[in-house]
């Protein structure tokens, strides 16, 4: 199950980035954080610490809340 959250964020994240047009080096750029750190969250490798959450969505310009706003699949 824990896999296939991360995976399920890491998708959810990739698709908020892609609809904002930025790279993952220009999401890393923007949050003060490394691009391979964007590139773990999306592969589903990475789990994410509280500062970061908020780091990424403030580079998003959204509320941290969205980027929990997903389901994940429980199949």
């Amino acid at each position: 199950m824990d896999d296939q959250l991360l995976a399920a964020f890491g998708a959810h994240i990739k698709k908020l980035r892609l609809s904002n047009s930025l790279s993952q080096e220009q999401l890393a750029l923007r949050a003060d954080i490394d691009r391979t750190y964007i590139s773990g969250i999306e592969r589903g490798k990475r789990n994410v610490s509280v500062i970061n959450l908020f780091k990424i969505a403030d580079a998003l310009n959204i509320p941290a809340s969205t980027l929990l706003d997903f389901k994940a699949d429980n199949k």
